[in-house]
């Protein structure tokens, strides 16, 4: 794999998100799904290990929930509530530096961080981690940065939880990749997006 690899898959990504946002939320999902197989078994850039990959046939998703897809606005956050800046050493891409932009309520689930990646370009990182049966790790919603984002509306953010997924180091420990703060933990299992399987959790 090299950077160019690295390169296609972001370009890729990115792409496969765009042709999500213009779709209804089910298309949208159903497509999300088809593209994600798509891309772990055959992207020389996927995630997942030799072995792994030369056993797959598919990535474990839930069905999709339309009960889970939320508008939201960004409402701002206070010092007092906890710190605005946070820096997460990686193995992979140095010290990512977080910056709290804000915070969304997701109802029936919870009051969730918003973090701006302050890295060259920045970008939105939504991560989540829940009881639920997804990778233990926990799990993103949004990455802007790598082309995961699922686009606003009038009334705010989209966040789908039916497009949660875990993050590269659940499929291969090479990975080293920014797990969610406490800010970004709730007590409500999340049976939604991609679940823990034989590739991950």
């Amino acid at each position: 794999m090299s950077r160019l690899d690295v390169l296609d898959w972001r370009r890729r990504v990115g792409d496969l998100y765009a042709q999500v946002r213009a779709r209804t939320p089910q298309e949208g999902h159903a497509l999300w799904r088809a593209g994600r197989d798509e891309l772990f078994a055959h992207h020389r850039a996927g995630p997942l290990l030799p072995a792994d990959r030369a056993a797959f046939t598919g990535l474990p998703v839930a069905p999709y929930d339309p009960a889970l897809r939320f508008e939201v606005p960004v409402e701002p956050v206070e010092e007092a509530a906890g710190p605005l800046r946070r820096e997460a050493v990686t193995g992979t891409d140095g010290t990512v530096v977080l910056e709290r932009v804000g915070t969304v309520t997701l109802p029936g689930v919870g009051t969730l961080d918003v973090w701006w990646l302050d890295q060259y370009g920045g970008g939105l990182f939504l991560p989540l981690k829940d009881p639920g049966p997804g990778y233990g790790g926990g799990r993103y919603l949004l990455d802007t940065v790598k082309g995961a984002d699922l686009g606003s509306t009038a009334r705010g953010l989209v966040v789908d939880l039916n497009f949660a997924y875990p993050p590269s180091c659940a499929y291969d420990p090479a990975w080293a990749c920014p797990l969610p703060p406490p800010g970004n933990v709730v007590d409500v299992p999340v049976t939604a997006g991609e679940l823990a399987g034989p590739w991950g959790g």
